[in-house]
């Protein structure tokens, strides 16, 4: 072999290992995104199946005093959508219109907290 077959080979190899390089950037990023919504599924999931717990255990026990019943149905129609958002935020989920429905990854949020107390 000469030495510019020998040099035009190595740079052929060269040319291999970034594509071979760049692809597996490109497939590290998808596995990525996939973990991400692996886990957004996976909490949402987990939500859904104590909601339907919640669901099932309302309908085994059936109410006992109507009286009661209507005061905490009133209660329900006041303070509905402000208990929707808390639901939600206690779920995992950004409340505050910068990242609203975006899963909280780090704790939590001053712009929830502040939306919440007010």
């Amino acid at each position: 072999m000469d030495k510019k077959a020998l040099y035009d080979h190595v740079v052929h190899l060269e040319h291999q290992i970034e594509e071979l390089h760049q692809n597996i950037g490109n497939i590290k990023q998808i596995v990525a995104k996939l973990i991400e919504e692996n886990n957004y599924l996976t909490l949402e999931n987990k939500h859904l199946r104590e909601r339907l717990d919640e669901k099932v255990k309302e309908e085994i026990t059936p109410p006992t005093d109507v009286e009661n019943l209507d005061k905490n149905h009133k209660k329900q129609l006041v303070g509905e959508g402000y208990d929707n958002l808390a639901r939600l935020y206690q779920e995992g989920f950004h409340i505050c219109n910068l990242h609203y429905g975006s899963v909280r990854r780090e704790g939590d949020c001053l712009f929830c907290l502040s939306f919440l107390n007010k």
